[in-house]
């Protein structure tokens, strides 16, 4: 379909024929079944509301050769509107430029990194409230910021802001829309220039460590210098962790671990390619990343993924992925990991760019996420680039079973892509505000969208 034919269907009022013939073939295949082995695989056209997929370890296919397909931003139609499950109200809450990672202070008030500008924004909202009431700029000047952290977590003096290279911390007190002094550097060198550059931020439940995800600058580890086994164990027992990536990539792969002040630096866990998006279960404790695994070797491998991580934990990157899976431009250089790391909680499929994980906290407020979701997580995706057929483009919802990860995932709000190759949206940040809505940012048309419950399914 041509974008001018599309405008002449959106201008006749048939938005909602178009969006609704984007979930078609997806309707089609029984939605509420959970897709398991082959059927959980599929690309954006498979995509739609309540839509179950649980892909494992065992369903990975064999590495293949690999397509790289940009996807064109296209102007948003008028009166546009994602779709969500039945019984949902999307609705646009409010625009900004290029939204990112998005935190809630204690107060309720919503921090949002404009990555781009250099900016973090406070937006405020009263209960209930479809439009903020207060936009405002906390900080400015800043180097691609991403990850905002509050500290401690109860009547905070400091909020965190990630840059690329460094961390830095405000002065605040709780309702400031405005920083109240200049930034204080708490950790001068996060990382080397270069490579992904998202360096999101959270603290441990006991507050006494500050966990800093920063990617990798390769795919796969190429033209790192080859290390004997004796060698890379040795290096690894210096780094104080199994899988410590050297090289160009030294101390990136993984989470790093601060004192608040920014001191005690180690590496935290290692063998994550690059964890987008890092968040604490504010129910369990337990630290979660989403991650973007590596490229280029199938349309369908390797699996991105949101996981638990644990203190001392290793996950693959770059010689093995997904359990026991032994990355093939690499084999044979490190037969001893074999067996050591960790397969994730939950796999997506593959080159979708999770970014942001947030847990539902519940509300009570009219429009809050359903109380049977209280404890569930929501995982943001940026959308792919090499892949054949578009993946990701959407939100996705991970259902929790005592607190952990049932391995399935749920499309939750989808139809950010108008056809191959054009795409209305890339979500990327989200919110579960204190009223049990949750925001969603896409950076792409620079819009936050806000979805509430209306009940009737």
């Amino acid at each position: 379909m041509s974008r001018n034919r599309l405008r002449l269907m959106v201008g006749a009022g048939a938005l909602g024929a178009v969006v609704l013939g984007l979930g078609a073939a997806a309707i089609a295949q029984a939605p509420g079944e959970l897709r398991t082995g082959a059927a959980a695989y599929g690309d954006w056209s498979t995509d739609a509301p309540g839509v179950r997929r649980k892909i494992t370890a065992n369903d990975l296919p064999t590495p293949t050769g690999s397509s790289a397909k940009s996807s064109k931003v296209i102007d948003l139609p008028a009166g546009y509107l994602p779709k969500a499950p039945a019984g949902f109200k999307v609705e646009v809450f409010a625009t900004l430029d290029k939204p990112r990672a998005m935190r809630l202070a204690p107060n309720g008030d919503v921090f949002v990194a404009e990555t781009g500008p250099g900016r973090v924004k406070v937006i405020r909202t009263a209960p209930g409230a479809s439009k903020p009431t207060t936009v405002a700029t906390f900080a400015e000047g800043l180097t691609g910021p991403f990850g905002i952290a509050f500290y401690p977590a109860v009547n905070p003096q400091w909020v965190y802001v990630s840059e690329q290279e460094r961390i830095k911390r405000y002065p605040y007190r709780t309702g400031d829309l405005k920083a109240r002094g200049p930034a204080e550097t708490v950790v001068a060198t996060l990382t080397t220039p270069g490579g992904h550059s998202t360096r999101d931020l959270v603290f441990t439940r006991d507050g006494k460590t500050l966990l800093a995800a920063v990617g990798s600058i390769t795919n796969y580890g190429e033209n790192t210098p080859v290390k004997t086994v004796a060698e890379a164990q040795a290096f690894e027992k210096q780094k104080g962790i199994v899988g410590a990536a050297y090289g160009a990539d030294e101390e990136r792969a993984n989470v790093l671990a601060f004192n608040p002040d920014g001191s005690g630096r180690r590496i935290y866990a290692s063998g994550i390619r690059n964890c987008v998006g890092l968040n604490r279960n504010p129910v369990t404790g337990d630290v979660y990343c989403a991650v973007n695994e590596r490229d280029a070797i199938g349309d369908n491998t390797v699996p991105d993924y949101v996981t638990r991580i644990k203190d001392g934990g290793f996950y693959g990157w770059p010689y093995w992925y997904i359990g026991n899976h032994e990355e093939p431009r690499l084999k044979g250089q490190r037969p001893d990991l074999q067996g050591k790391a960790i397969v994730p909680d939950v796999l997506f499929q593959a080159h979708s760019a999770a970014v942001q994980v947030v847990f539902n906290t519940g509300g009570t407020t009219a429009g809050a996420l359903p109380a049977a979701w209280k404890g569930d997580a929501f995982v943001a995706m940026h959308g792919s680039w090499n892949r054949s057929k578009p993946t990701g483009y959407k939100v996705v919802r991970v259902p929790m079973k005592g607190g952990v990860p049932t391995g399935e995932y749920e499309d939750f709000l989808t139809g950010f892509v108008a056809e191959d190759g054009q795409v209305w949206g890339r979500p990327v940040g989200l919110a579960v505000l204190q009223d049990g809505s949750l925001l969603v940012a896409e950076d792409a048309n620079s819009v936050i969208y806000r979805i509430t419950y209306t009940g009737g399914r």
